[in-house]
């Protein structure tokens, strides 16, 4: 069965025309040929940046983990911990390495540390270390000398980050960290 446009004139092109553009098969097809390769690595850099905030958030809590091992650990011992906690590193190490990134997650060099801060309004305010520590030995370097300093453990965290899908991604590459800080007394 021939379509109806076949019996129409030849002359009668407006016809023929309107006919040939209703019939648009393979259109949809080529028009997702276009727009797939588009969305594909929409996709994959949606998922290396999610990856990317993941992984940074692990990170974070890495560094949390590390600290609060060094505080369960250590606080009621006599201080520096650094160096009166036996296995402190450790510790820390292994807590830090608890999490979902597992041994990937390292301490920074250097780390743990220890150092007297003081609070100063809303923040923390660093008076000393155990090798120099504020004297005299109270928080009158932020205002309040009737304060004593307090003795808070540092633990630094570094993370490689590699993109799943390196060739393609925006996400680069990189070395996440992160820092957190707890008291001990």
């Amino acid at each position: 069965m021939l379509p109806n446009h076949a019996f129409r004139r030849p002359t009668d092109r407006r016809v023929c025309l309107w006919e040939v553009r209703k019939t648009n098969d393979g259109n949809v097809m080529i028009e997702f040929a276009l727009i797939a390769p588009i969305l594909l690595v929409l996709i994959m850099n949606i998922l290396d940046f999610s990856m990317l905030i993941w992984a940074q958030m692990q990170v974070d809590y890495s560094a949390q983990m590390g600290a609060r091992a060094a505080y369960t650990t250590c606080s009621t011992g006599t201080l520096p911990a650094t160096t009166n906690c036996t296995n402190l590193t450790t510790k820390v190490t292994t807590a830090a390495q608890a999490t979902s990134l597992g041994t990937a997650v390292s301490l920074a060099s250097g780390y743990p540390s220890e150092t007297y801060y003081c609070v100063s309004g809303t923040t923390l305010q660093s008076v000393g270390t155990y090798s120099s520590p504020p004297s005299p030995f109270n928080c009158s370097a932020t205002g309040s000398a009737s304060t004593k300093p307090g003795d808070y453990v540092e633990v630094d965290v570094t993370y490689s980050y590699a993109p799943t899908f390196s060739g393609l991604s925006l996400a680069s590459a990189q070395t996440l960290t992160a820092k957190a800080i707890q008291r001990l007394n």
